[in-house]
Parts: structure tokens; C-alpha cells; sequence
């Protein structure tokens, strides 16, 4: 049964040409384009820039606290405004959660067609944003918006965390088990609503998962055997277990067979419900991932879709992993699983079935 959000006469995604973190640029276009910054080596309080790939940059406030500033912003996967506004903010503020931190306030980041778009629509993005950030306890402080040819919504957020709670992706540990938090296949969701195949209890499930807060990261920072988190969003599973792997210099092995999916995801990505960006990612690091040969091409597909306010991937110590993971499906995340471990040799990523 088709969504009937995809019959009705306003679709908020038709004014875009990509949707949620799927508008991500390629890793290799970002690498390209950063290659010539100025490094932030002058700078002895910036514990977090450019140089790991890492989720948010983290400045040194004193011997005690960190700030953590991030911004993320995208066009709309959804046609709700509402939903749209919410998927948007969780996606922003789970940088901060991921670095360990906990957010304090938000500034609204604001493009829209004004021409094309009726005023009340535009509103009730906002409205969702500023629902999620009440959720999350922070106030939306401010913000900036300009007349776009295409509608993007999204959030500058500050955090703070301790400085023995700072959990970059590049300190993950050879023997620690990897823990992903939430389902994989967003991106593929996100294809199919856009052509109108995805069920409205599909639609449901996408929604519950991309509006989840992933507030367990300021938990886990806390624990010594946790040494390092990254979100999973635009560049899929592989492309962000493989930012963990070259910036620790180790060597990553996932299982698929241990990665929970969302309901349809499977039967979706077989029928053929990609997006450009999975194809994309795959061009940008597929040469530095071992995969199965025998591995069909939908599963590739779901391990290097784009993860629209996906989950956290979680390094921590081996004996302490089925506790961890314990607690985290205790405090409302049923999807996480264990899904691979952490290896000396190299700083590669390879993929078994």
C-alpha cells in the first residue's frame, strides 16, 4: 500500500533534489575540499577540529569542562513539516551526544523557497524542531534564515562535557567489542517514501527511529570501558566505521548477519530502493573495504546507505559489551546489537556475512 502522504497536492520533497543526510557530500569530495585548511594546531584548547573527521569540534573551557559546537542541516526526506523539523533537529543535536556531551542551547538554521511554500508550513518545521529540542531540554536561543531555492532546516548546537568524558571516534581500542544503537536503512525508507511504496506503518517506524534522541551517549561517556562513539548518518555504516578505523589506526570487522534492519528495509533495498548517495559513498571508499565476495549487491546497498539521525556507534571494552548493551536496550533503544569488534593491523574495514 503506498503512503498516502506521497498523493497529497504539497510534497515538501518535490522542492528538493536530495533529501535529509543523504545530501551529504561524498566522503572523497569532503576530504578534497578540506585538504587545504589551515591546520588548528596553534590553537592548544581545541582538543577536536578537522583532523579526525570527528562529529562536533570541542574546545577546552578549563581543566574541567569542554564546549561542543556543531551544526547540521539538510533538505526534507519527508513531507510533513512537522516530521521534517523533527527528523532535522534530532539529526543536529546527536553530534553533541555523540562526542559524549550534553546539549545546552540551539540556533535555528533556516533556507526556504518563501515564494513556493505556504507560510504555515514553514512554520510548523520550526514548531517540530523547537519539540524535539524541548525533549532534549535546550531552548532553540535564536538562529538565522534566508529566501533558498530549495527548503533546508537545521541546527547550530552547543554542548558541554567533562574533559574525562570527551569521546572522539579515533580512540577505539584493538580488542573492544563495536555496539551500533539503533537499525539500519533510513536511506532506503527514505528512496521508497519518495516514490510512494513505503507503508504508512513503515513511514511509522522511520519516524520513531529518526526522531530518537540519542541522549544514551552522554551515559556511556561517563563509563571508563566506553573509549570511543561517532553518529552513524550520511556516509553509512562503512563510511563512518571506517573514520573510526583510520583515525584509532585500527582495523574494524562488522558482521551484517549481527545488524538490525529496519521491518522492510531488506525486501526495499532487493526491489531496488537506493539512494544516489549509498552509490556514491561506495565510490568513495569501497577500495578501502573487504567485503564477502559472494555479499549481493542490496546488502551492500544497506551498509553504505545513508543513515538519517541514525545511531551510535559505540567502541568499548570487550568484557563489559553485553552489559553496555544491556543497559542501552533497557533505556529505549531495542535495536541496538553488538555488531563488531576492533583488531590490530592496519586501519582497514573488512565486512564479514
Amino acid at each position: 500500500m503506498d503512503n498516502p502522504a506521497a498523493t497529497s497536492p504539497f510534497r515538501l520533497t518535490a522542492l528538493a533534489h536530495g533529501g535529509g543526510c543523504g545530501c551529504k557530500l561524498a566522503p572523497s569530495v569532503l576530504q578534497q575540499l578540506l585538504a587545504g585548511q589551515a591546520a588548528a594546531a596553534p590553537f592548544a584548547r581545541l582538543l577536536v577540529g578537522t583532523e579526525t573527521g570527528d562529529d562536533a569540534a570541542v574546545w577546552q573551557l578549563d581543566d574541567e569542562t569542554c564546549l561542543i559546537a556543531t551544526t547540521d542541516f539538510f533538505m526534507p526526506m519527508v513531507d510533513n513539516p512537522f516530521d521534517f523539523g523533527r527528523i532535522a533537529a534530532t539529526n543536529a543535536i546527536s553530534d553533541v551526544y555523540a562526542m559524549g556531551g550534553r546539549p545546552l542551547m540551539a540556533l535555528a538554521i533556516l533556507g526556504m523557497p518563501i515564494d513556493k511554500m505556504p507560510t504555515e508550513t514553514v512554520r510548523e518545521i520550526l514548531n517540530g524542531g523547537s519539540a524535539i529540542c524541548a525533549e532534549a531540554g535546550i531552548p532553540v536561543a535564536g538562529g538565522h534564515s534566508i529566501d533558498s531555492p530549495e527548503p533546508i532546516y537545521g541546527l547550530a548546537v552547543v554542548g558541554t562535557c567533562p574533559v574525562s568524558g570527551l569521546r572522539r571516534n579515533s580512540d577505539a581500542r584493538a580488542g573492544d567489542a563495536l555496539i551500533l544503537t539503533k537499525a539500519l536503512g533510513v536511506g532506503i525508507y527514505s528512496a521508497a517514501f519518495k516514490k510512494g511504496a513505503l507503508p504508512p506503518d513503515a513511514y511509522g517506524e522511520l519516524i520513531a527511529s529518526t526522531t530518537l534522541l540519542n541522549s544514551v551517549g552522554a551515559e556511556l561517556a561517563l563509563d571508563a570501558d566506553v573509549h570511543a562513539m561517532t553518529d552513524v548518518t550520511g556516509f553509512g555504516i562503512l563510511g563512518h566505521a571506517l573514520e573510526m578505523a583510520q583515525g584509532s589506526n585500527k582495523r574494524i570487522s562488522l558482521r551484517v548477519r549481527d545488524m538490525a534492519l529496519l521491518a522492510g528495509a531488506a525486501e526495499l533495498a532487493e526491489q531496488g530502493f537506493v539512494t544516489g548517495a549509498s552509490q556514491r559513498n561506495w565510490a568513495s571508499y569501497g577500495m578501502n573495504v573487504s567485503l564477502p565476495d559472494n555479499l549481493p549487491i542490496w546488502q551492500r546497498h544497506i551498509l553504505t546507505d545513508p543513515q538519517t539521525s541514525g545511531g551510535l556507534l559505540v567502541s568499548c571494552s570487550m568484557a563489559q559489551a553485553e552489559e553496555l548493551l544491556g543497559k542501552i536496550v533497557a533505556v529505549g533503544y531495542p535495536a541496538a546489537r553488538i555488531i563488531g569488534v576492533v583488531e590490530d593491523g592496519g586501519s582497514g574495514l573488512r565486512v564479514a556475512a
